[in-house]
């Protein structure tokens, strides 16, 4: 056992490589994944929901657009197919993830696109015409609400997060603080157990 988590910065596990195989819309993708880092075996259930049955981006989609938690860079190699002419920001605090992830966006055909980088990178100048998360619920409420508190002001003024949660792990209680802080929140849709949540200002 060790201390890793997958929002160490740092793994201190061996990478052990993997790919992880997925379908979205219709297009198959083939990723490198790794020890270490979220759901290193498969697409987690929650990101397939998420990438499922939220809007995807339209292929005229411009501006930047933000894979929160980026993970292996599942999020960001679908936004950056979807839409050729956005760029896509990977943010992970976990170097093996971006590492993986910028691997990721060079597979896809989309490596001028995806701009990885850790959360404290991201210049203040940058603003995101959508964000798509399956965010950390493990790095606890507090931590959670920081986080979105941090990113979700970064939109544009038309600006959507699509976010995913568990309804067992938060989901109906994060929908009811994220409207106590006066975003506007839709529960877009749910299945398996998972909640997707439109926030728009």
């Amino acid at each position: 056992m060790t201390g890793d988590h997958y929002f160490s910065s740092r793994p201190a596990s061996l990478p052990q490589p993997r790919q992880v195989e997925f379908s979205v819309a219709g297009r198959d993708y083939t990723l490198d994944s790794a020890g270490g880092v979220f759901s290193a075996d498969r697409l987690d259930a929650g990101t397939a929901v998420l990438l499922r049955k939220a809007e995807l981006p339209a292929p005229e989609t411009a501006g930047a657009l933000l894979d929160l938690g980026c993970g292996f860079g599942a999020i960001a190699c679908v936004l950056a197919t979807h839409a050729p002419a956005a760029t896509v920001w990977a943010v992970d605090v976990n170097e093996r993830a971006r590492e993986l992830t910028a691997g990721n966006a060079v597979r896809v055909g989309a490596a001028g696109r995806v701009r990885v980088a850790d959360p404290d990178d991201v210049p203040d100048g940058v603003t995101f015409t959508q964000l798509w998360s399956n965010p950390p619920i493990r790095i606890g409420k507090e931590g959670l609400h920081t986080l979105l508190r941090r990113w979700l002001p970064r939109l544009t003024p038309d600006g959507v997060a699509w976010l995913v949660v568990a309804r067992h792990l938060g989901g109906d209680s994060l929908h009811g603080w994220l409207a106590d802080q006066g975003w506007q929140v839709v529960r877009h849709a749910s299945q398996k157990g998972y909640r997707v949540l439109r926030v728009t200002r």
